[in-house]
C-alpha cells in the first residue's frame, strides 16, 4: 500500500484519502472502529500493529469532509511510518514513543492544515503481551474504561493537536484485565441533540457499563445506535422547526473499543 487513495468530488477532480485500515487478527485484543453510515466531518481512525504491539489514534480534525481528508493522509502517512520505526525495537519505552509520535502526528497535522486546525485526539499502544495501553488524550476525547472495579471516564492529557507546533505530550498507563473493555467517541456522540438535550457524556458511560457483551464491534454499534436515535427523536424535528436559528449537530459519529479477551 505505497499509494493513497483518492475521493472523487467532482468530475475530474480527486482529493487524496487516508488508506484503509487492515489489522490481522490480534492475540488477546478485540479492537474495532464504526462510522455512522454517513460521513461529512474529519473523524479518522488508523492502527498499525508492529511486533508485540498494536498502535492506533481516533481524531477529529476540524472541518468538513474535502478539507479535512487530505490533511487526515498526510497524517496517516506521518502515524504509519514514525509508529513502526519506533515501536519496532521490542524494548522500546512506549511512554517516550507515544509522547514522540504524538509530537510528529501533530506536526504533521499543523503542516498538512497549513495553520491553525483544533483536532482533539487519542493515541495510543496497546502490548498485547503484557494487556498494558500507553496512550495520550490531547483535547478531550471521551473515552470511558470498564473493568472489574467499574466503570469511570478517562481524563484528558492536554491541549487538542493542531494548535501548537511545540506540543509536549505525557502518557498515561492503564492494566487491562480480561474482560476489560474500553470505548472511544467522538464529539459527534455526545453532543448528538434530542431537541434541546445533547446525548452527553453521562449516556455514553451508562451505555459501556450496562452493556453485557464482549464484542468490541457490538460495543461500538450499540452506542452509535443509540446516538443516532436519540439525535432522530420526533422531538428533534420539532426542536428544529421551533428554534431554526438553532443549528443541529451533524458531525460524525464515530466510535472505537477495545476489549482484552476472556480467558478461556
Amino acid at each position: 500500500m505505497n499509494s493513497q487513495a483518492e475521493v472523487t468530488t467532482a468530475p475530474g477532480l480527486t482529493i487524496p484519502a487516508p488508506l484503509p485500515v487492515h489489522l490481522p487478527e490480534l492475540n488477546g485484543l478485540d479492537l474495532k472502529a464504526q462510522y455512522q453510515a454517513a460521513r461529512c466531518g474529519g473523524d479518522f481512525f488508523d492502527a498499525v500493529l508492529t511486533g508485540d504491539r498494536v498502535v492506533f489514534l481516533l481524531t477529529d480534525i476540524a472541518g468538513d469532509r474535502a478539507e479535512a481528508h487530505p490533511i487526515a493522509a498526510q497524517m496517516q502517512k506521518v502515524f504509519r511510518a514514525t509508529a513502526q520505526e519506533l515501536f519496532e525495537p521490542p524494548d522500546a519505552n512506549e511512554s517516550e514513543c507515544i509522547a514522540l509520535l504524538a509530537r510528529d502526528v501533530n506536526r504533521a497535522l499543523i503542516e498538512s492544515a497549513r495553520g491553525v486546525r483544533v483536532s482533539p485526539t487519542f493515541i495510543g499502544c496497546f502490548n498485547l503481551a503484557v494487556g498494558v495501553l500507553t496512550y495520550h488524550n490531547a483535547g478531550g476525547v471521551t473515552a470511558v474504561f470498564r473493568d472489574e472495579e467499574g466503570t469511570r471516564l478517562l481524563g484528558s492529557g492536554g491541549i487538542p493537536m493542531g494548535l501548537f507546533t511545540h506540543s509536549t505530550y505525557e502518557p498515561v498507563l492503564l492494566a487491562f484485565d480480561a474482560g476489560s473493555r474500553l470505548l472511544i467517541v467522538t464529539k459527534g456522540v455526545t453532543e448528538s441533540r434530542c431537541g434541546a438535550t445533547t446525548f452527553g457524556v453521562e449516556r455514553v458511560e451508562g451505555a459501556l457499563e450496562n452493556s453485557d457483551t464482549v464484542s468490541a464491534l457490538q460495543i461500538c454499534e450499540d452506542v452509535l445506535r443509540e446516538a443516532h436515535d436519540s439525535h432522530n427523536h420526533p422531538w428533534s424535528r420539532v426542536y428544529g422547526f421551533l428554534h431554526p436559528g438553532k443549528r443541529q449537530c451533524r458531525d460524525d459519529l464515530t466510535a472505537v473499543a477495545l476489549v482484552r479477551k476472556p480467558i478461556p
